[in-house]
């Protein structure tokens, strides 16, 4: 059996969208990363870097394997399964590059400009323009791929999956500054949210959550 521990978040939402494609079974653990649950010696015993999600799969014949980062995740998925990442190159150096294009760019900036302009104790206003700038910045470089490509990679892949939840996020928060005028890349958030998998994957952390709760 394969274990989810997350939360809903842009990146715990990653692995799930992932297993409901491949129609895996999987026990889901939600980990209320406000309440500061990752940091419970239990979690840490998973990752020790406390942070969500970490997958762990029970299911490989007598041992477990713990895998944490959702770029790992995606990765150990798709090979497991077979799906969503081309065996062979090109299209798998293509895939691979979209895929960490989200681990090294939107993810990090999106995140930080969210931090400084939302959470943070105090107001910098250099660090909020920074990241304002930057999400912005990456938000565009997907928009301009999309313009002349239906997918990230060729085909439906985990390059779409991951990046698919912080575009949605970064094209909300900074939608005024910038990411409103990005249709080819609310155009592939759209179809991406149209899947049923996807949607079954949100509705089944949102539902979690409120169990958690």
């Amino acid at each position: 059996m394969i274990e989810l521990y997350t939360w809903t978040t842009p990146n715990g939402e990653k692995p799930i969208i992932m297993l409901e494609e491949c129609g895996m079974a999987y026990d889901l653990h939600m980990v209320d990363i406000g309440a500061g649950e990752q940091h419970s010696d239990r979690f840490k015993g998973l990752n020790l870097n406390e942070k969500i999600p970490v997958l762990v799969d029970r299911s490989r014949g007598g041992h477990s394997e713990t895998i944490f980062e959702s770029g790992a995740i995606m990765i150990y998925l798709a090979e497991l399964k077979g799906q969503f990442l081309p065996r062979s190159s090109p299209a798998r150096s293509k895939c691979l590059s979209w895929t960490f294009f989200q681990v090294a760019n939107t993810g990090p900036m999106i995140g930080q400009y969210h931090h400084f302009n939302d959470a943070a104790d105090e107001t910098i206003d250099y660090a909020i323009k920074r990241y304002r700038t930057e999400s912005v910045r990456v938000l565009g470089v997907l928009d301009k791929h999309l313009r002349t490509n239906h997918w990230l990679a060729g085909d439906y892949s985990i390059a779409d999956m991951i990046n698919y939840s912080w575009a949605r996020a970064g094209l909300r928060e900074l939608s005024g500054h910038g990411a409103e005028g990005y249709d080819a890349l609310a155009g592939w958030v759209e179809r991406i949210g149209q899947r049923p998998a996807v949607r079954s994957a949100l509705e089944k952390l949102q539902d979690a959550k409120a169990r958690h709760g």
